[in-house]
Protein backbone atom coordinates (compact mmCIF):
# COMPACT_ATOMS: atom_id res chain seq x y z
CA UNK A 1 0.00 0.00 0.00
CA UNK A 2 2.76 2.23 0.31
CA UNK A 3 3.63 4.53 -2.83
CA UNK A 4 6.72 3.46 -4.30
CA UNK A 5 9.08 5.60 -6.59
CA UNK A 6 8.79 4.39 -10.44
CA UNK A 7 12.28 3.19 -11.50
CA UNK A 8 13.82 4.90 -14.42
CA UNK A 9 17.08 4.93 -16.29
CA UNK A 10 17.55 8.94 -14.42
CA UNK A 11 16.57 7.80 -11.00
CA UNK A 12 17.25 3.58 -10.44
CA UNK A 13 20.86 4.00 -9.44
CA UNK A 14 19.38 6.06 -6.37
CA UNK A 15 16.29 3.72 -5.33
CA UNK A 16 18.60 0.25 -5.85
CA UNK A 17 21.60 1.67 -4.17
CA UNK A 18 20.92 -0.33 -0.55
CA UNK A 19 21.05 -3.58 -2.84
CA UNK A 20 24.81 -3.56 -1.82
CA UNK A 21 24.41 -0.89 1.18
CA UNK A 22 25.80 2.04 -0.15
CA UNK A 23 24.02 5.21 -0.95
CA UNK A 24 25.03 6.95 -3.89
CA UNK A 25 24.44 10.27 -5.21
CA UNK A 26 25.04 12.86 -8.24
CA UNK A 27 28.27 14.87 -8.42
CA UNK A 28 29.21 17.51 -11.04
CA UNK A 29 33.16 17.43 -11.35
CA UNK A 30 33.36 20.44 -12.94
CA UNK A 31 31.42 22.39 -9.97
CA UNK A 32 32.63 20.55 -7.25
CA UNK A 33 29.32 19.86 -6.03
CA UNK A 34 26.88 17.22 -5.54
CA UNK A 35 23.10 17.32 -6.92
CA UNK A 36 19.53 16.02 -5.73
CA UNK A 37 16.92 14.72 -7.05
CA UNK A 38 18.99 13.72 -9.77
CA UNK A 39 19.04 15.67 -12.56
CA UNK A 40 20.21 15.61 -16.34
CA UNK A 41 22.14 18.38 -16.64
CA UNK A 42 24.24 20.67 -13.35
CA UNK A 43 22.40 23.66 -12.99
CA UNK A 44 25.59 25.81 -12.22
CA UNK A 45 27.92 24.75 -14.96
CA UNK A 46 25.88 22.63 -16.82
CA UNK A 47 28.03 19.76 -16.90
CA UNK A 48 27.04 16.20 -17.02
CA UNK A 49 26.80 14.49 -14.05
CA UNK A 50 28.66 11.50 -12.98
CA UNK A 51 27.17 9.37 -9.93
CA UNK A 52 29.09 8.52 -6.83
CA UNK A 53 29.36 6.47 -3.70
CA UNK A 54 28.78 8.25 -0.54
CA UNK A 55 29.79 7.85 2.93
CA UNK A 56 25.77 7.54 4.08
CA UNK A 57 26.61 10.51 6.86
CA UNK A 58 24.37 13.07 7.74
CA UNK A 59 22.70 15.76 10.34
CA UNK A 60 19.23 16.33 10.80
CA UNK A 61 18.22 20.17 9.18
CA UNK A 62 14.49 19.61 9.77
CA UNK A 63 12.02 17.22 11.43
CA UNK A 64 8.60 16.28 11.82
CA UNK A 65 6.78 13.91 13.75
CA UNK A 66 3.43 13.19 12.10
CA UNK A 67 0.48 11.97 13.62
CA UNK A 68 -1.71 11.66 10.54
CA UNK A 69 -3.14 8.20 9.55
CA UNK A 70 -1.72 8.94 5.75
CA UNK A 71 -1.05 5.24 4.77
CA UNK A 72 -2.59 1.98 5.80
CA UNK A 73 0.59 0.47 6.22
CA UNK A 74 2.50 3.36 8.13
CA UNK A 75 1.05 3.83 11.80
CA UNK A 76 1.45 7.11 13.35
CA UNK A 77 3.62 8.82 15.05
CA UNK A 78 6.54 8.14 12.91
CA UNK A 79 9.69 10.85 12.45
CA UNK A 80 9.98 12.37 9.15
CA UNK A 81 13.45 14.27 8.67
CA UNK A 82 15.46 16.59 6.88
CA UNK A 83 19.02 15.31 6.46
CA UNK A 84 22.45 17.25 5.42
CA UNK A 85 24.86 15.22 3.83
CA UNK A 86 28.18 14.96 4.95
CA UNK A 87 29.58 15.37 1.41
CA UNK A 88 27.93 18.25 0.46
CA UNK A 89 25.03 20.63 2.77
CA UNK A 90 23.44 21.70 0.15
CA UNK A 91 22.14 18.18 -0.49
CA UNK A 92 19.21 17.40 1.30
CA UNK A 93 17.24 14.14 1.93
CA UNK A 94 13.36 13.95 3.06
CA UNK A 95 13.59 10.55 4.67
CA UNK A 96 12.71 8.71 7.57
CA UNK A 97 14.07 8.82 11.15
CA UNK A 98 14.26 5.30 12.67
CA UNK A 99 15.92 3.19 15.57
CA UNK A 100 14.88 6.52 17.96
CA UNK A 101 11.38 7.21 19.87
CA UNK A 102 10.04 10.15 16.99
CA UNK A 103 9.66 12.40 19.70
CA UNK A 104 13.52 12.30 20.65
CA UNK A 105 14.92 13.68 17.17
CA UNK A 106 15.99 17.10 17.06
CA UNK A 107 17.85 19.50 14.48
CA UNK A 108 21.45 18.93 14.78
CA UNK A 109 20.85 14.86 15.35
CA UNK A 110 23.87 12.65 13.32
CA UNK A 111 22.64 9.90 11.84
CA UNK A 112 23.91 7.20 9.53
CA UNK A 113 21.71 5.72 6.54
CA UNK A 114 19.98 2.23 6.38
CA UNK A 115 17.62 0.65 3.62
CA UNK A 116 14.58 -0.80 3.55
CA UNK A 117 13.46 -3.26 0.68
CA UNK A 118 10.19 -2.60 -0.77
CA UNK A 119 9.67 -5.23 -3.18
CA UNK A 120 12.71 -3.70 -6.45
CA UNK A 121 13.29 -0.38 -4.03
CA UNK A 122 15.62 0.13 -1.44
CA UNK A 123 14.28 3.35 0.64
CA UNK A 124 17.11 5.00 2.17
CA UNK A 125 16.31 5.41 5.98
CA UNK A 126 18.43 6.80 9.03
CA UNK A 127 19.41 6.05 12.49
CA UNK A 128 21.56 8.02 14.85
CA UNK A 129 24.95 7.16 15.19
CA UNK A 130 25.55 7.89 18.91
CA UNK A 131 27.42 10.47 18.47
CA UNK A 132 25.89 13.85 20.56
CA UNK A 133 23.54 16.13 19.00
CA UNK A 134 25.37 19.20 16.82
CA UNK A 135 24.03 22.29 18.69
CA UNK A 136 25.15 24.85 16.26
CA UNK A 137 25.26 23.01 13.16
CA UNK A 138 25.51 25.63 10.27
CA UNK A 139 23.16 25.06 7.40
CA UNK A 140 24.45 27.35 4.50
CA UNK A 141 21.69 29.39 2.37
CA UNK A 142 21.56 28.85 -1.11
CA UNK A 143 22.17 32.28 -2.81
CA UNK A 144 19.18 34.40 -4.00
CA UNK A 145 18.87 35.76 -7.49
CA UNK A 146 18.74 39.47 -7.36
CA UNK A 147 15.88 41.02 -8.20
CA UNK A 148 15.08 42.21 -11.64
CA UNK A 149 14.63 45.71 -12.56
CA UNK A 150 11.54 46.76 -13.87
CA UNK A 151 11.53 45.85 -17.88
CA UNK A 152 9.80 49.20 -18.46
CA UNK A 153 9.18 52.29 -17.30
CA UNK A 154 5.24 52.32 -18.21
CA UNK A 155 3.87 49.56 -15.29
CA UNK A 156 0.91 47.25 -17.13
CA UNK A 157 -0.50 47.18 -13.34
CA UNK A 158 -1.45 50.94 -13.89
CA UNK A 159 -3.93 49.93 -17.09
CA UNK A 160 -6.09 47.82 -14.90
CA UNK A 161 -8.75 47.49 -12.48
CA UNK A 162 -10.73 45.52 -10.30
CA UNK A 163 -13.95 45.88 -11.18
CA UNK A 164 -16.57 43.39 -9.59
CA UNK A 165 -16.40 40.50 -6.89
CA UNK A 166 -18.42 37.32 -6.37
CA UNK A 167 -18.79 34.47 -4.28
CA UNK A 168 -20.80 31.26 -4.13
CA UNK A 169 -22.25 29.21 -0.92
CA UNK A 170 -19.44 28.30 1.11
CA UNK A 171 -19.09 25.45 3.45
CA UNK A 172 -18.44 22.20 4.36
CA UNK A 173 -19.79 19.06 2.28
CA UNK A 174 -22.51 21.13 0.51
CA UNK A 175 -23.18 18.33 -1.68
CA UNK A 176 -22.87 20.33 -5.08
CA UNK A 177 -21.49 20.23 -8.03
CA UNK A 178 -18.50 22.57 -8.45
CA UNK A 179 -19.99 23.95 -11.73
CA UNK A 180 -23.06 25.46 -9.74
CA UNK A 181 -20.62 26.92 -7.23
CA UNK A 182 -18.86 28.27 -10.32
CA UNK A 183 -21.81 30.40 -11.74
CA UNK A 184 -22.92 31.74 -8.45
CA UNK A 185 -19.94 33.39 -8.17
CA UNK A 186 -19.46 34.35 -11.66
CA UNK A 187 -23.03 35.18 -12.21
CA UNK A 188 -22.24 37.75 -8.74
CA UNK A 189 -18.89 39.01 -10.03
CA UNK A 190 -20.12 39.90 -13.72
CA UNK A 191 -23.04 41.95 -12.16
CA UNK A 192 -21.00 43.48 -9.06
CA UNK A 193 -19.45 45.00 -11.95
CA UNK A 194 -22.59 46.20 -14.08
CA UNK A 195 -21.48 44.07 -16.98
CA UNK A 196 -23.32 41.08 -18.95
CA UNK A 197 -21.86 38.30 -19.82
CA UNK A 198 -21.48 39.29 -23.41
CA UNK A 199 -18.87 41.91 -21.78
CA UNK A 200 -16.54 39.48 -21.07
CA UNK A 201 -13.98 38.49 -23.38
CA UNK A 202 -11.33 36.79 -21.49
CA UNK A 203 -11.40 33.99 -19.05
CA UNK A 204 -8.72 32.88 -16.25
CA UNK A 205 -8.41 30.69 -13.18
CA UNK A 206 -6.10 28.45 -11.43
CA UNK A 207 -5.24 25.24 -11.64
CA UNK A 208 -7.51 24.14 -14.69
CA UNK A 209 -9.15 21.31 -15.51
CA UNK A 210 -6.72 18.45 -14.23
CA UNK A 211 -7.93 19.20 -10.44
CA UNK A 212 -11.26 18.08 -10.92
CA UNK A 213 -11.58 14.67 -8.84
CA UNK A 214 -9.35 16.12 -6.35
CA UNK A 215 -12.01 18.90 -5.56
CA UNK A 216 -9.34 21.66 -6.30
CA UNK A 217 -11.11 22.42 -9.55
CA UNK A 218 -14.38 22.76 -11.16
CA UNK A 219 -13.42 21.34 -13.98
CA UNK A 220 -11.37 24.27 -15.74
CA UNK A 221 -12.10 27.19 -18.86
CA UNK A 222 -13.81 24.94 -21.35
CA UNK A 223 -16.66 23.67 -18.83
CA UNK A 224 -16.98 26.87 -17.60
CA UNK A 225 -16.95 29.01 -21.02
CA UNK A 226 -19.69 26.31 -22.46
CA UNK A 227 -21.74 26.91 -18.90
CA UNK A 228 -21.66 30.65 -19.62
CA UNK A 229 -22.43 30.42 -23.08
CA UNK A 230 -19.72 32.43 -23.73
CA UNK A 231 -16.75 32.36 -26.41
CA UNK A 232 -13.91 34.34 -24.95
CA UNK A 233 -11.01 35.81 -26.66
CA UNK A 234 -8.10 34.86 -24.64
CA UNK A 235 -8.19 32.06 -21.80
CA UNK A 236 -5.61 30.88 -19.28
CA UNK A 237 -5.87 27.82 -17.32
CA UNK A 238 -2.32 26.56 -15.62
CA UNK A 239 -0.94 25.66 -12.25
CA UNK A 240 2.32 27.14 -13.72
CA UNK A 241 1.70 30.87 -12.37
CA UNK A 242 2.85 32.97 -9.59
CA UNK A 243 0.47 31.43 -6.87
CA UNK A 244 -3.12 30.81 -7.25
CA UNK A 245 -3.72 34.60 -8.14
CA UNK A 246 -1.09 34.67 -10.76
CA UNK A 247 -4.53 33.97 -13.13
CA UNK A 248 -5.24 37.59 -11.71
CA UNK A 249 -2.03 38.69 -13.09
CA UNK A 250 -2.73 36.71 -16.26
CA UNK A 251 -5.87 38.63 -16.92
CA UNK A 252 -4.44 41.61 -16.26
CA UNK A 253 -1.40 41.57 -18.83
CA UNK A 254 -4.28 40.11 -21.49
CA UNK A 255 -6.13 43.09 -20.69
CA UNK A 256 -3.10 45.62 -20.18
CA UNK A 257 -2.24 44.79 -23.93
CA UNK A 258 -5.25 45.47 -25.57
CA UNK A 259 -6.41 41.46 -25.77
CA UNK A 260 -9.34 41.72 -23.82
CA UNK A 261 -11.26 44.20 -22.44
CA UNK A 262 -12.97 42.46 -19.35
CA UNK A 263 -11.79 38.84 -18.05
CA UNK A 264 -13.54 37.21 -15.40
CA UNK A 265 -11.41 35.14 -13.16
CA UNK A 266 -12.55 32.55 -10.90
CA UNK A 267 -11.48 29.51 -8.87
CA UNK A 268 -14.11 26.78 -7.23
CA UNK A 269 -12.38 24.18 -5.07
CA UNK A 270 -14.66 21.48 -3.29
CA UNK A 271 -12.79 19.10 -1.52
CA UNK A 272 -15.08 18.19 1.64
CA UNK A 273 -17.68 16.91 -0.97
CA UNK A 274 -15.44 15.76 -3.78
CA UNK A 275 -14.11 13.23 -0.23
CA UNK A 276 -18.10 12.72 0.40
CA UNK A 277 -18.33 11.63 -2.64
CA UNK A 278 -15.27 9.13 -3.11
CA UNK A 279 -13.46 10.70 -6.12
CA UNK A 280 -10.18 10.19 -3.92
CA UNK A 281 -10.84 6.32 -3.07
CA UNK A 282 -9.64 4.46 -6.22
CA UNK A 283 -6.54 7.31 -6.54
CA UNK A 284 -3.78 6.02 -8.44
CA UNK A 285 -1.22 6.00 -5.00
CA UNK A 286 -3.83 4.54 -2.53
CA UNK A 287 -4.63 1.80 -5.23
CA UNK A 288 -0.53 1.43 -4.73
CA UNK A 289 0.29 2.53 -8.51
CA UNK A 290 4.20 3.78 -8.61
CA UNK A 291 4.69 7.77 -8.24
CA UNK A 292 7.09 9.60 -10.41
CA UNK A 293 8.80 13.40 -10.53
CA UNK A 294 9.08 15.67 -7.58
CA UNK A 295 6.38 13.59 -5.54
CA UNK A 296 8.50 10.21 -5.68
CA UNK A 297 11.44 11.95 -3.00
CA UNK A 298 8.33 12.05 -0.25
CA UNK A 299 5.75 9.86 -0.48
CA UNK A 300 7.23 6.85 -0.22
CA UNK A 301 8.33 8.28 3.37
CA UNK A 302 5.02 8.92 4.52
CA UNK A 303 5.40 12.80 4.15
CA UNK A 304 1.96 13.09 1.72
CA UNK A 305 0.56 16.29 3.52
CA UNK A 306 2.06 20.12 2.32
CA UNK A 307 1.54 19.90 6.06
CA UNK A 308 4.75 17.62 6.65
CA UNK A 309 6.76 19.64 4.17
CA UNK A 310 6.72 22.82 6.15
CA UNK A 311 6.68 21.37 8.95
CA UNK A 312 10.19 20.73 8.42
CA UNK A 313 11.07 23.79 7.54
CA UNK A 314 8.97 25.30 10.30
CA UNK A 315 10.95 23.35 12.70
CA UNK A 316 14.31 24.89 11.95
CA UNK A 317 13.15 27.90 12.32
CA UNK A 318 11.81 27.12 15.77
CA UNK A 319 15.24 25.83 16.61
CA UNK A 320 17.42 28.34 14.66
CA UNK A 321 15.00 31.65 16.09
CA UNK A 322 14.10 29.99 19.30
CA UNK A 323 10.46 30.63 18.13
CA UNK A 324 7.47 28.59 20.14
CA UNK A 325 3.85 27.23 19.30
CA UNK A 326 2.21 29.37 21.63
CA UNK A 327 3.59 32.30 19.72
CA UNK A 328 2.82 31.07 16.25
CA UNK A 329 -0.62 30.35 17.97
CA UNK A 330 -1.77 33.75 18.14
CA UNK A 331 -2.37 33.53 13.93
CA UNK A 332 -4.87 31.41 14.11
CA UNK A 333 -6.51 32.65 17.26
CA UNK A 334 -6.64 36.48 16.15
CA UNK A 335 -7.66 35.01 12.84
CA UNK A 336 -11.04 33.08 14.48
CA UNK A 337 -11.79 36.69 15.88
CA UNK A 338 -11.98 38.04 12.84
CA UNK A 339 -13.85 35.15 11.32
CA UNK A 340 -16.57 35.67 14.16
CA UNK A 341 -17.44 39.21 12.93
CA UNK A 342 -17.58 37.27 8.95
CA UNK A 343 -20.99 35.83 8.23
CA UNK A 344 -19.64 33.42 5.52
CA UNK A 345 -16.47 32.12 7.17
CA UNK A 346 -16.72 28.38 7.70
CA UNK A 347 -16.08 28.43 11.74
CA UNK A 348 -16.63 31.58 13.59
CA UNK A 349 -16.92 29.91 16.91
CA UNK A 350 -14.31 31.61 19.77
CA UNK A 351 -10.89 30.10 20.28
CA UNK A 352 -8.40 31.17 22.97
CA UNK A 353 -4.47 30.13 23.20
CA UNK A 354 -5.71 27.15 25.43
CA UNK A 355 -7.91 26.05 22.95
CA UNK A 356 -4.98 26.15 20.33
CA UNK A 357 -2.35 24.56 22.46
CA UNK A 358 -4.75 21.90 23.31
CA UNK A 359 -5.99 20.72 20.59
CA UNK A 360 -4.68 17.38 18.42
CA UNK A 361 -1.14 17.86 16.75
CA UNK A 362 -1.04 17.09 12.85
CA UNK A 363 2.40 17.09 12.41
CA UNK A 364 4.84 18.83 14.62
CA UNK A 365 4.85 21.74 15.09
CA UNK A 366 1.80 21.83 13.45
CA UNK A 367 -1.61 21.39 15.28
CA UNK A 368 -5.23 20.86 14.22
CA UNK A 369 -5.59 24.60 14.24
CA UNK A 370 -2.39 25.67 12.12
CA UNK A 371 -3.87 23.84 9.27
CA UNK A 372 -6.14 25.61 6.98
CA UNK A 373 -10.35 24.27 6.96
CA UNK A 374 -11.14 22.29 4.01
CA UNK A 375 -14.42 23.45 2.04
CA UNK A 376 -16.85 24.01 -1.08
CA UNK A 377 -16.89 27.23 -2.09
CA UNK A 378 -16.32 29.98 -5.37
CA UNK A 379 -14.95 33.10 -5.78
CA UNK A 380 -14.46 35.45 -9.43
CA UNK A 381 -13.20 38.58 -10.04
CA UNK A 382 -13.63 40.87 -13.17
CA UNK A 383 -10.51 42.49 -14.29
CA UNK A 384 -10.89 45.51 -16.43
CA UNK A 385 -9.53 48.18 -18.51
CA UNK A 386 -8.68 51.44 -16.36
CA UNK A 387 -10.50 53.53 -19.13
CA UNK A 388 -13.78 51.67 -17.86
CA UNK A 389 -13.36 51.42 -14.98
CA UNK A 390 -14.92 55.15 -13.91
CA UNK A 391 -17.87 53.76 -15.54
CA UNK A 392 -18.58 51.21 -12.79
CA UNK A 393 -21.54 51.18 -9.98
CA UNK A 394 -19.05 50.08 -7.49
CA UNK A 395 -15.24 52.25 -6.10
CA UNK A 396 -12.51 50.61 -8.63
CA UNK A 397 -9.69 49.02 -7.15
CA UNK A 398 -6.64 49.70 -8.71
CA UNK A 399 -3.21 47.24 -9.09
CA UNK A 400 -0.06 49.07 -7.35
CA UNK A 401 2.26 46.06 -8.11
CA UNK A 402 2.57 42.85 -8.80
CA UNK A 403 5.59 40.15 -7.07
CA UNK A 404 6.21 37.52 -9.46
CA UNK A 405 9.70 36.89 -10.09
CA UNK A 406 11.43 33.22 -8.50
CA UNK A 407 14.56 33.60 -6.95
CA UNK A 408 15.51 30.65 -5.23
CA UNK A 409 15.73 27.11 -6.29
CA UNK A 410 12.07 25.43 -6.94
CA UNK A 411 11.99 22.96 -4.47
CA UNK A 412 10.78 21.82 -1.41
CA UNK A 413 13.71 20.19 0.66
CA UNK A 414 16.56 21.15 -1.74
CA UNK A 415 16.39 25.22 -1.31
CA UNK A 416 15.87 27.09 1.74
CA UNK A 417 15.94 26.36 5.49
CA UNK A 418 14.91 29.75 6.39
CA UNK A 419 11.78 30.09 5.16
CA UNK A 420 9.58 28.90 2.67
CA UNK A 421 10.73 28.45 -1.13
CA UNK A 422 9.06 31.42 -3.41
CA UNK A 423 8.04 33.91 -0.92
CA UNK A 424 11.00 35.66 -0.98
CA UNK A 425 11.25 36.21 -4.16
CA UNK A 426 7.40 37.63 -5.17
CA UNK A 427 7.56 39.39 -1.60
CA UNK A 428 11.16 41.63 -2.76
CA UNK A 429 9.52 41.97 -6.28
CA UNK A 430 6.75 43.22 -4.98
CA UNK A 431 8.45 46.46 -3.40
CA UNK A 432 10.62 46.76 -6.39
CA UNK A 433 7.56 47.78 -8.74
CA UNK A 434 6.71 50.55 -6.36
CA UNK A 435 7.49 53.79 -4.13
CA UNK A 436 5.11 52.26 -1.48
CA UNK A 437 6.63 50.72 1.58
CA UNK A 438 5.66 48.03 4.34
CA UNK A 439 4.80 51.19 6.69
CA UNK A 440 1.91 52.20 3.91
CA UNK A 441 -0.13 49.26 4.17
CA UNK A 442 -3.17 49.46 6.14
CA UNK A 443 -4.56 45.56 5.78
CA UNK A 444 -2.48 42.19 5.32
CA UNK A 445 -3.89 39.28 3.82
CA UNK A 446 -1.78 36.73 3.96
CA UNK A 447 -2.15 33.01 2.40
CA UNK A 448 -2.35 30.85 5.71
CA UNK A 449 -3.03 27.02 4.26
CA UNK A 450 -0.61 26.53 7.21
CA UNK A 451 -0.20 29.39 10.10
CA UNK A 452 3.86 29.05 9.81
CA UNK A 453 3.23 30.22 5.68
CA UNK A 454 1.57 33.51 7.00
CA UNK A 455 4.80 34.10 9.09
CA UNK A 456 7.01 33.77 6.24
CA UNK A 457 4.99 35.93 4.08
CA UNK A 458 5.12 38.74 6.94
CA UNK A 459 8.58 38.42 7.11
CA UNK A 460 9.07 37.94 3.51
CA UNK A 461 7.35 41.29 2.81
CA UNK A 462 9.30 43.34 5.06
CA UNK A 463 6.81 43.85 8.40
CA UNK A 464 9.12 42.54 10.45
CA UNK A 465 12.99 41.15 10.07
CA UNK A 466 13.96 37.79 9.12
CA UNK A 467 13.24 35.64 12.37
CA UNK A 468 11.43 38.40 14.14
CA UNK A 469 7.77 37.08 12.75
CA UNK A 470 7.00 34.81 15.42
CA UNK A 471 7.57 37.85 18.63
CA UNK A 472 5.63 40.17 15.95
CA UNK A 473 2.36 38.50 15.88
CA UNK A 474 3.12 37.20 19.88
CA UNK A 475 0.16 38.14 22.24
CA UNK A 476 -1.81 38.95 19.01
CA UNK A 477 -2.48 42.67 19.73
CA UNK A 478 -0.19 43.77 16.54
CA UNK A 479 -2.19 41.76 14.17
CA UNK A 480 -5.49 42.72 15.27
CA UNK A 481 -8.08 44.45 14.02
CA UNK A 482 -7.56 47.64 15.95
CA UNK A 483 -3.76 46.76 15.63
CA UNK A 484 -0.63 47.97 14.07
CA UNK A 485 -0.84 44.85 10.77
CA UNK A 486 -4.84 44.07 10.81
CA UNK A 487 -3.77 40.35 9.47
CA UNK A 488 -6.92 38.00 7.48
CA UNK A 489 -9.17 40.18 9.53
CA UNK A 490 -11.90 37.90 7.60
CA UNK A 491 -10.71 35.05 9.25
CA UNK A 492 -8.20 33.71 6.53
CA UNK A 493 -8.38 30.22 5.17
CA UNK A 494 -7.67 29.01 8.90
CA UNK A 495 -11.24 29.68 9.55
CA UNK A 496 -13.29 31.25 6.76
CA UNK A 497 -12.13 28.03 4.59
CA UNK A 498 -9.65 27.12 2.14
CA UNK A 499 -10.70 29.35 -0.81
CA UNK A 500 -6.80 28.72 -2.31
CA UNK A 501 -6.00 32.33 -2.01
CA UNK A 502 -9.27 33.80 -4.25
CA UNK A 503 -10.63 34.61 -0.64
CA UNK A 504 -7.96 36.88 0.37
CA UNK A 505 -8.67 39.23 -3.10
CA UNK A 506 -12.71 38.80 -2.16
CA UNK A 507 -11.85 40.79 1.44
CA UNK A 508 -8.79 42.85 -0.51
CA UNK A 509 -11.73 44.68 -2.63
CA UNK A 510 -14.80 44.55 0.18
CA UNK A 511 -11.75 46.09 2.04
CA UNK A 512 -10.74 48.78 0.00
CA UNK A 513 -14.19 49.28 -1.19
CA UNK A 514 -15.50 49.81 3.17
CA UNK A 515 -17.73 46.90 2.60
CA UNK A 516 -16.57 44.58 5.12
CA UNK A 517 -18.94 45.58 7.57
CA UNK A 518 -17.98 44.67 11.27
CA UNK A 519 -14.31 43.71 10.48
CA UNK A 520 -13.88 46.48 8.21
CA UNK A 521 -10.64 48.28 9.03
CA UNK A 522 -10.80 52.04 9.48
CA UNK A 523 -9.74 54.32 6.31
CA UNK A 524 -8.21 51.04 4.55
CA UNK A 525 -6.23 52.34 1.83
CA UNK A 526 -3.68 50.23 0.55
CA UNK A 527 -4.00 46.10 1.35
CA UNK A 528 -1.26 43.66 0.11
CA UNK A 529 -2.02 40.62 -0.46
CA UNK A 530 -0.52 36.82 -1.37
CA UNK A 531 -1.43 33.36 -2.30
CA UNK A 532 0.53 30.18 -1.94
CA UNK A 533 3.17 29.71 0.15
CA UNK A 534 6.39 27.45 -1.24
CA UNK A 535 5.35 26.49 -5.10
CA UNK A 536 4.04 28.04 -6.41
CA UNK A 537 3.48 31.95 -4.73
CA UNK A 538 2.99 35.19 -5.79
CA UNK A 539 1.72 39.01 -4.29
CA UNK A 540 -0.62 41.64 -5.10
CA UNK A 541 -0.49 45.24 -3.77
CA UNK A 542 -4.04 47.22 -4.31
CA UNK A 543 -5.36 50.41 -3.17
CA UNK A 544 -8.38 52.47 -3.08
CA UNK A 545 -9.29 54.18 -6.49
Amino acid sequence: MRPLPKLTSENEFYWTSGADGVLRVQYCESCNRYLHPPQPVCPDGGGQPVIREVSGRGTVAGVTVNHQQWLPDMEPPYAIGLVVLEEDPRVRLTTLIVDIEPEEVVVGLPVQVRFEQHDDVWLPVFAPTGEPVVADADYPEPAMAPVRAMASAEKFEHKVAITGIGMSEVGRRLGRNPITLTMEACNQAVADAGLTMDDIDGLSTYPGGGARDSGLSEGGIYPVAEALGIAPTWFCGTPETAGQTGSVVNAMMAVASGLCRHVLCFRTVWETTSMLWGNRENSGIAGGARVSGDMEWRLPYGAMSAGNWIALLASNYFHRYGATREQLGWIPVMQRAGAGLNPTAVYREPMSIEDYLGARMITTPLGLYDCDAPCDGAVAVVVSAIDAASDMPHRPVLVEAVGTQVRERISWDNSTLEHLPMVNGPAHHLWSRTDLKPADVDVALLYDGFSFIALCWLEALGFCGRGEGAAFVNGGERIALNGELPLNPHGGQLSAGRLHGYGFLHEAVMQLRGHAGERQVKDAEVVVTSAGGGIPAGALLLTRG
